[in-house]
């Protein structure tokens, strides 16, 4: 099975030292979100990933035929078509005319855009349609792994919704792996089979957080019951600046994984546990779980940055620091 392997990755920019021994493993049909604050390296590793920058110390194995990425600006070119920006990446790998301005077509429809946007110039578009033309460029190369930039930072909390459903959509039809980049913790939440956090100076990761079901089938409930569970844990909230949490115990436990279902229920003994890749440090028990793997605060304390209210009962796992 293909997979993107990267193993003891170090990078630095003149003196400054922006990844040190960063590993992980994508493999086929599988989405892994990499969140953390700006400036960490996030789209410095994603980079390194896409070949953009030459690796200096350590390895980065694609093992995938065709990867495509998607970057923050959709980067259409004003004086083209949506259509042919769409067809350019085929243009580019020598397909005729006919070919690319048929399958450009069917991704675009295929993507919410109709005979009349596709006919239109970019600075016709809306800000949706736009990222929307730019995921079909991506999407129409038929990659088999995409590599997201934080494409949907710039859109409002609708916009990006509807993106992230036709992602999900587009990844589970055709089997994609997606390596994305995020500082939104709960678009990582939404979209990824694993979340892996990262602090900076330098970029390494800290935790991991491995979510059960199936991204097509999560209810919001479930996400933000996830998004509290992520942010509750002291190494997440200091790899964020954020002031420690009031009321959490810091309590030594184990916990097991058990499935969860889409509508917010978890399991007894909690619902995400980490899945080390090779070259990882051995995760280690959240030391705010418990032995039952619930994380304890008290009933209304659990007030997570979106606002959201919620109890939480969850395994979360460290991958070390």
């Amino acid at each position: 099975m293909p997979a993107l392997e990267v193993t003891g990755l170090e990078h630095a920019f003149a003196t400054r030292t922006v990844l040190q021994g960063v590993s992980l493993r994508l493999p086929a049909g599988q989405t892994l979100a990499l969140v953390g604050p700006s400036g960490c390296g996030k789209s410095t590793l994603l980079h390194l990933c896409a070949g953009l920058l030459d690796v200096l110390d350590g390895e980065v194995r694609n093992g995938f035929d065709r990867t495509a990425v998607l970057f923050q600006s959709p980067h259409l070119l004003p004086w083209k078509t949506t259509l042919d920006n769409i067809a350019l990446s085929l243009k580019a790998r020598g397909v005729n005319r006919r070919t690319r301005t048929a399958r450009a077509m069917a991704m675009g429809h295929a993507l919410g855009l109709d005979d009349v946007a596709l006919a239109q110039f970019p600075n016709q578009l809306s800000g949706g349609m736009q990222s929307r033309a730019a995921l079909a460029r991506a999407l129409v190369l038929e990659p088999d792994l995409l590599l997201l930039d934080e494409p949907f930072a710039a859109l409002d909390i609708g916009l990006k919704a509807q993106m992230h459903q036709l992602l999900l959509e587009q990844q589970r039809t055709r089997g994609l792996a997606v390596l994305m980049i995020t500082h939104d913790v709960t678009e990582a939440i939404t979209l990824a089979d694993r979340v892996r956090v990262m602090a900076a100076s330098p970029g390494r990761f800290v935790w991991e957080m491995t979510l059960p079901v199936p991204a097509i089938a999560r209810s919001e409930a479930w996400v933000h019951q996830h998004t509290a569970a992520l942010l509750a844990q002291p190494v997440v909230r200091a790899a964020f600046e954020l002031p420690p949490l009031r009321g959490v115990t810091e309590e030594a436990g184990s916990g097991s994984a058990a499935a969860a279902s889409p509508d917010g229920a978890m399991g007894p003994a909690g619902a995400a546990q980490s899945a080390g890749a090779p070259g990882d440090h051995a995760p280690q028990t959240c030391p705010a779980v418990q032995a039952r793997g619930v994380l304890q605060v008290p009933d209304d304390l659990l007030v997570v940055d979106a606002g959201v209210a919620l109890d939480v009962d969850s395994t979360v796992r460290r991958t070390g620091c």
